[in-house]
């Protein structure tokens, strides 16, 4: 076994696999950008060595810095995570080359299967079900258009080299498709550099499921169960759950066989994932192999009780499978959410900055990317019961409070994993776990998540991977998460003004006749758009002998809360009328430093909680309405201007593409809202953009 192992990546995946080597007692070096030099990774690894600039291209893409400091440090063998080196064939031939153990499969699987028109050909010559389509490189747009005319639309656009929703387009028309392939191309380049092409049909209501494979160097390769990835926005995928709610035992059977016969065809070894595309009746046709360790692989974990970057370690270190087939279990049902530093509210823009406030929910399970919620089991001597310590919660991260979210990465604060008995327990616990994640200082998908786990379609099984896509075509918005007892969070603000007001009325030295009074009676005012508000008459009556415990009576509705959180902490947990109880709370909002923001179950709220009178007063303040910045084009997040499309004088129409920019490793197109005639360009290519920085004028 190794005494010292590299990690060639960063963020959550290379804390993940720091855990599990500092389970197994193996030290780990880090590797590390400028911007990443106070990284969590880097914190949590034995040795850290510093690889370059910012950009990926300039450091975590550099082989030849990453095995010097292998070299440098006596690392015996190179973990390369996800993403990054992590499928590039040329790096784990390298590493061969060097002496150093690739944890990982060999170079002619990844060049095999990494390749996906090779990858297609060598599913085909496997007896794996394949899609219809052009698997070799397409040359020009052109010929994209002519090819995609023939195969019939739609069609999908993908980067031979693609990954993680880049270098990914579906095309319905010629235009489509003649756009689609000019971006896949500058994606792919940038990215992977490998824009080759091709095309295939596009499966239209797909699911799409994957199987998760293990193979040794001893010819041995089992599957472990499936994946149901299919709720997906923009081709990434956004909640993961194992099993699939879908499908059949001799569904999940017939893929697993194909998905090994496909792994066994090129000598697979160590951990990879074969993705299919599922139709409505069952009809599973090979996607693509990714051969590494997948971001959802902790959902595998949890309901096999394996943890698969030990076995990754042990087949990389020579030693055989400790499981067979027979061996593999399905136990309860496990969910993973993707928490992204974006913006739901605006289109999903990314969010950079510092992490004011990082409170995960508390953890029971094994959690690679965390360390400190509980003792891992140890080893796989049985090969179970590596993964997971039972049914709970587990987050794996890579930031921390007071961290940075840098521009120059992907969108990913952190996984929220739960492990339920079953579903519909699975689902209970990702509300309560929604609920309890605190993030301050940046913008995060959580409402969004919220919001998908309430859908009526997600809680019967009943969707496909344009799910997303069918049900917010124009955009998250709040009123996309509707509550199922809006006077709850009515009572909830009402309630914790009480406790606010109790103590205030405890602080000594008050004047007298001036002193703070509690009182029963209050008016809660839901701040509305446009001066819009809702008032509600509330009365709260503590019981006698219990602190922290009010009966809130509003509407009609009487609710019985308690809750033991401290003043000042935003996550608030107790009992509601007898059932369990979680949500935030928070003094101060952005435009109204004395409103309360309740949040529950992804939805949220501004109120004022107010005496009768002040409630009085407050219906006869005048609405002041925000400025009119239509007349302006401003940047919606931190980023790299790569293009402005427009010059003064220039006359433009609404959906017109206006400007380029590139952050979190995806490029945003910003596109006219209206007509109009530019006055001014006020920022040019190259340019560091801020929020809100004006980059057009108009006239």
């Amino acid at each position: 076994m190794f005494t010292k192992i590299l990690i060639a990546n960063r963020g959550e995946i290379a804390c993940r696999v720091i855990v599990t080597a500092r389970k197994m007692g193996i030290a780990t070096v880090a590797v590390y950008s400028d911007a990443d030099k106070e990284a969590r990774h880097v914190k949590l690894a034995d040795e850290a060595v510093h690889i370059g600039a910012a950009p990926s291209r300039e450091s975590y893409l550099l082989a030849d810095r990453i095995i010097a400091a292998a070299q440098q440090t006596g690392a015996q063998a190179i973990h390369p995570g996800y993403g990054f080196l992590s499928e590039n064939e040329a790096f784990a031939q390298r590493c061969e080359d060097e002496g150093i153990a690739f944890i990982g499969p060999k170079a002619h699987s990844i060049a095999a299967m990494g390749d996906k028109i090779a990858s297609k050909k060598l599913a085909n010559e496997a007896k794996v079900n394949t899609i219809p389509g052009w698997n070799d490189a397409i040359e020009s747009a052109e010929r994209a258009v002519e090819i995609a005319r023939d195969i019939g639309y739609p069609v999908m656009i993908k980067a031979s080299a693609g990954g993680g929703g880049k270098g990914l387009r579906v095309a319905y028309d010629d235009k489509e498709a003649l756009e689609g392939f000019a971006a896949c191309q500058n994606e792919a380049r940038n990215s992977f550099g490998d824009d080759r092409i091709f095309i295939e049909k596009f499966v239209q209501q797909p699911r799409h499921i994957e199987i998760q494979v293990l193979g040794d160097s001893q010819g041995n390769v089992i599957y472990l169960n499936e994946r149901e990835c299919s709720i997906q926005r923009r081709h990434q995928k956004v909640i993961e759950e194992a099993p699939s709610p879908f499908i059949s035992d001799a569904t999940r059977k017939a893929m697993g066989e194909q998905a090994v016969a496909l792994a066994k065809a090129v000598k697979y070894q160590s951990a990879g994932t074969v993705e299919f595309v599922v139709g409505k009746d069952q009809d599973f046709y090979f996607l693509e192999m990714n051969t590494r360790l997948q971001v959802e692989h902790p959902v595998t974990e949890c309901i096999t009780g394996l943890d698969l970057v030990e076995l990754m370690i042990r087949v990389a270190a020579g030693e055989p499978l400790p499981l067979s087939q027979a061996d593999v279990r399905r136990d309860g049902w496990a969910i993973e959410c993707r928490i992204n530093a974006e913006d739901p509210f605006r289109n999903f823009l990314p969010s950079t900055g510092r992490l004011v406030k990082f409170q995960p929910p508390a953890q029971n399970l094994f959690a690679g990317g965390v360390g400190d919620s509980g003792a891992a089991p140890a080893g796989v001597a049985a090969a179970h019961d590596a993964g997971t310590t039972g049914y709970g919660v587990r987050v794996d991260t890579g930031v921390y409070e007071g961290g940075e979210i840098p521009m120059y990465y992907d969108s990913m604060i952190a996984k929220l994993i739960v492990h339920g008995i079953d579903r519909d327990d699975a689902m209970r616990r990702m509300r309560a776990a929604l609920g309890g994640f605190v993030i301050r200082g940046i913008s995060s998908n959580i409402p969004f998540q919220a919001a998908l786990l309430a859908h009526p379609q997600f809680v019967s099984g009943d969707f496909n991977t344009g799910f997303i896509a069918q049900h917010y075509a124009h955009g998250f918005h709040a009123e996309d998460v509707p509550h199922d007892d809006p006077l709850f969070l009515v009572a909830l603000a009402a309630f914790m003004n009480r406790r606010y007001r109790a103590r205030a009325s405890g602080i000594s030295g008050q004047l007298a006749g001036h002193n703070v009074k509690v009182g029963e009676r209050f008016v809660v005012v839901v701040l509305g758009a446009d001066g819009q508000h809702q008032h509600h008459e509330v009365s709260v009556t503590d019981f006698e002998g219990k602190s922290g415990s009010s009966a809130v009576s509003v509407g009609g509705k009487s609710y019985q809360i308690s809750s033991a959180a401290t003043l000042g902490e935003i996550r608030v947990q107790g009992q509601c009328n007898g059932a369990s109880l979680t949500a935030q709370v928070e003094r101060g909002t952005p435009r109204n430093p004395l409103a309360l923001r309740i949040v529950h179950n992804g939805t949220q709220i501004d109120a004022m909680v107010l005496s009768p009178l002040g409630a009085q007063l407050h219906r006869l303040m005048p609405y002041k309405a925000p400025p009119d910045l239509s007349k302006f084009l401003l940047s919606p997040m931190p980023g790299l201007l790569v293009q402005v499309a427009v010059e003064p004088g220039q006359k433009v129409q609404a959906g017109e593409k206006l400007a380029v920019i590139e952050a979190m490793k995806m490029e945003n197109i910003l596109f006219a809202a209206q007509d109009g005639v530019v006055a001014k360009v006020l920022a040019g290519r190259g340019e560091s953009l801020a929020v809100d920085q004006v980059i057009v004028e108009f006239e």
